[in-house]
C-alpha cells in the first residue's frame, strides 16, 4: 500500500498539461538537498524532454549542476536540444566530450548541430575528435555555413528518389531504409546529380496506385532554399508559402538537407524574443544567470543610454541662463522630448515589423512617410493643443503655452519622419533596425524636443 501511496504521489506531482507543475520542481528542490538520486531519477522518468529541460532552467547554478551530475549518464539528448542556450552552455560543460558525442550520434542532425554550435570552439574540436570521421565531416561541413543560414538549421536525414521509381519501390524503400529522418512530410524527386526535379507529399504517395510512376505524380511547384539564406529568410518563405517541409541546395543546385516547419517555428520564436529584448535593450539571458553575467551585459546597454543622457544635458546647459530666469522651462521641457520620443518609438516598432515581416517594399517606403507624417499631423496638433493650454494655464503665461505647443509639434512630425526612415536605413547598411534605431531616434528627439523648446522660448520671452 505504501509503495502505491508513493507512486500515486509521483504521478500527481508529473499531472500538468503544459511543462512542470511547481510540485514537481520543489519535489525535485527537496531530492536534491537530501542527496536522494533514487528519487530524483524516480521523478523524471516518465517526463518529456522538454520538460526535464524546463526542470534543470528553473533550478539555480548549484542544483542545476547537482541534477545533471546525478542524471548525466541517463540523460535523454533531446533535453540538450530542448535547453535555452545560456543552460545549454551550462550542461554541457558539465558533461565530458565523450558523453556529448554519443548525444549528438542520437540527435536529428539538426538539432545535433544546434548543440555543438553552443560550444567554443576548442570545446568544439575536443567533442569531433571523439566523433566517427563520417559524422566528424559532416558536422565540420555543417559548421562551415554561416551563423543564422539554412545550413545550420537543415537535417541531413531525408528522402529522395528517382524520378523512374514506382509508389510501391518508394514505399518498400522507406519501409527499410534507416537512415530517413524521425520526422517527415515530403518526398523529394531528384536527378542523377542530386538536382531536386518535384516533391511528393506523404499523403499523397500513400493514395496512389502502386504501380504509378512517381515523376508522373509529382509536383513542380517547389521552392527550393539556398543553403546560404539567413534563417528569417527562411521563415519568411515558410509563412508567405504556407510550406511544411523544403530542400535545402548547395551553390551547385545539389540536395543537402531539408528545412521543416518545427525548426521554422523555433526560429520564429527566437527573432521575435530577440527583437524585444533588444528594443528593450537587454541581452539574452535566463532569470538564473549568474549577477556578475547579468550585471555585465545590462552595462553595456546602459551605456548607450548614458551617452544618450549626456548629450541631451549638453544641449540644456547651454540654456542654463534662460531657466535660471523663468523656472517653468524646467519642467516644461520634459514634457516635449517625452512625447516625441514615445510617438516616435511607436513608429519604430511599427516600421521594425514591416521590415521583419516583408510588409515593407521599396516601393512603399514614401508612401508610409506620408502616411506616418500626416498621422502625426493630426496627433501632434490634438497634443499640441492640449499640453498647450495645460501649460498656459499651470505657469499663468499664454505664449509659453503657445512655444510648448509649437515645439512638441514640430517635435512629433520629427519623430514620425525620423521613426520610419531610420529604421529603413540603418536596414539598407545591413544592421538590425530592433537594436539601433530606437537609441538613434530618442537621441534626436530628446535633443530636438531641448533645442526647439529652450531656443524659442530664449528667442521669445527673453
Amino acid at each position: 500500500m505504501a509503495a502505491e501511496k508513493n507512486s500515486t504521489s509521483e504521478d500527481s506531482l508529473k499531472e500538468n498539461l503544459f511543462g512542470v507543475s511547481e510540485e514537481l520542481v520543489q519535489a525535485i528542490s527537496s531530492a536534491l538537498e537530501n542527496n536522494d538520486a533514487p528519487k530524483i531519477q524516480a521523478l523524471i522518468k516518465d517526463l518529456h524532454a522538454a520538460d526535464v529541460s524546463d526542470l534543470i532552467i528553473s533550478l539555480n547554478s548549484e542544483s542545476r549542476k547537482q541534477f545533471v551530475s546525478i542524471i548525466k549518464d541517463s540523460l535523454n539528448p533531446d533535453v540538450l536540444a530542448n535547453l535555452d542556450i545560456p543552460t545549454r552552455v551550462q550542461v554541457l560543460k558539465m558533461l565530458g566530450p565523450n558523453l556529448i558525442a554519443e548525444a549528438l550520434k542520437s540527435l536529428a542532425s539538426d538539432d545535433a548541430l544546434e548543440v555543438l554550435s553552443s560550444l567554443g570552439k576548442e570545446h568544439q574540436a575536443k567533442v569531433l575528435q571523439s566523433l566517427p570521421s563520417r559524422e566528424r565531416a559532416m558536422f565540420e561541413k555543417f559548421l562551415s555555413y554561416p551563423k543564422d543560414s539554412a545550413g545550420r538549421l537543415m537535417q541531413r536525414e531525408l528522402v529522395c528518389v528517382p524520378p523512374f521509381w514506382t509508389v510501391s519501390e518508394t514505399l518498400n524503400f522507406i519501409k527499410n531504409y534507416h537512415d530517413l529522418p524521425e520526422h517527415f512530410y515530403t518526398i523529394y524527386i531528384i536527378d542523377p546529380r542530386h538536382h531536386p526535379l518535384g516533391e511528393i507529399s506523404l499523403s499523397l504517395l500513400l493514395r496512389q496506385q502502386e504501380e504509378t510512376v512517381v515523376s508522373d505524380i509529382m509536383s513542380q511547384d517547389m521552392r527550393s532554399i539556398q543553403v546560404t539564406k539567413d534563417q528569417e529568410e527562411v521563415a519568411f518563405a515558410f509563412r508567405h508559402y504556407g510550406l511544411v517541409s523544403a530542400p535545402v541546395i548547395d551553390e551547385t543546385g545539389r540536395i543537402v538537407g531539408m528545412i521543416t516547419v518545427d525548426d521554422v517555428v523555433d526560429v520564429i520564436g527566437e527573432e521575435v524574443e530577440e527583437d524585444i529584448l533588444h528594443i528593450a535593450k537587454v541581452h539574452e539571458l535566463h532569470v538564473n544567470e549568474s549577477v556578475t553575467n547579468t550585471a555585465y551585459w545590462r552595462i553595456r546597454w546602459l551605456i548607450i543610454t548614458l551617452v544618450n543622457t549626456l548629450i541631451a544635458s549638453f544641449v540644456i546647459a547651454q540654456f542654463q541662463v534662460s531657466i535660471q530666469k523663468m523656472t517653468a522651462l524646467s519642467f516644461l521641457m520634459t514634457i516635449n522630448a517625452a512625447m516625441g520620443g514615445n510617438s516616435g518609438m511607436q513608429v519604430v516598432t511599427i516600421v521594425v515589423r514591416a521590415i521583419a515581416t516583408r510588409q515593407l517594399r521599396e516601393s512603399d517606403i514614401w508612401r508610409s512617410v506620408s502616411r506616418e507624417v500626416f498621422v502625426s499631423l493630426i496627433t501632434g496638433t490634438f497634443f499640441a493643443f492640449l499640453l498647450g493650454s495645460i501649460a498656459a494655464f499651470w505657469v499663468n503665461d499664454i505664449w509659453l503655452g503657445i512655444i510648448l505647443a509649437v515645439a512638441l509639434f514640430c517635435n512629433m512630425l520629427w519623430a514620425a519622419f525620423a521613426g520610419t526612415m531610420l529604421p529603413i536605413l540603418i536596414h539598407r547598411l545591413g544592421l538590425d533596425p530592433a537594436v539601433s534605431a530606437g537609441p538613434i531616434l530618442t537621441t534626436t528627439t530628446d535633443v530636438f524636443g531641448y533645442a526647439i523648446f529652450l531656443g524659442l522660448a530664449t528667442l521669445i520671452l527673453l
